[in-house]
């Protein structure tokens, strides 16, 4: 892997999320960009989520600043950079070791995708293109399509957010049990 590499041909890649990275020879690290910039994409797009978008933001500004950050590296250092996915292996057999709420967690999000698709590709086609509804229920419809996924992905966010507090606070009073028991004073 070399690092001599034109800068302006640089500057170019390093505008697409992964692209400088594998101009730069690190190809594992590139797909990875590319990958998670384009899925995050796509779901907003999918989904009609703003969120996304900024999400996909933050991934290219990271992109684009690491790209740039690896050519600044001295020759030594850039020889030492090892090029990895950004999810490694041992990271997706720890995801196969989650239980209880993150398993379902996901599976619920599987699902909303699932059902998101099968209503937007087919049903409501479907409706829109073959059957023959006044305005009103058409309009009421159309409504319906644009709220819903958005109201079920905001419940389902406040739903995590509540369940990661509640999990740090019974971890933090587990914690302090613990300690009260070992005779030690919180004073």
């Amino acid at each position: 892997m070399t690092k001599k590499r034109n800068g302006f041909l640089l500057f170019c890649c390093s505008l697409f999320p992964g692209a400088g990275e594998m101009y730069m020879g690190f190809m594992k690290m590139g797909v990875s960009l590319m990958s998670i910039f384009m899925l995050m994409m796509a779901i907003a797009d999918m989904l009609q989520l703003s969120i996304g978008v900024l999400i996909s933001v933050v991934i290219w500004f990271y992109s684009f600043f690491h790209v740039h950050n690896l050519a600044s590296l001295s020759d030594e250092e850039f020889a030492r950079v090892q090029d990895d996915y950004l999810l490694h292996r041992s990271d997706i057999e720890k995801g196969r070791e989650l239980t209880g709420f993150y398993r379902k967690a996901i599976a619920c999000v599987l699902i909303f995708l699932g059902a998101v698709l099968l209503w937007e590709g087919v049903i409501f086609r479907f409706i829109r293109n073959y059957l023959q509804l006044p305005e009103y229920i058409s309009g009421v419809i159309y409504g319906i399509n644009d709220i819903l996924p958005k109201l079920v992905i905001s419940i389902a966010i406040i739903v995590l957010g509540i369940h990661m507090i509640k999990g740090k606070k019974k971890e933090i009073e587990e914690t302090g049990e613990g300690e009260e028991d070992n005779g030690t004073d919180r004073k």
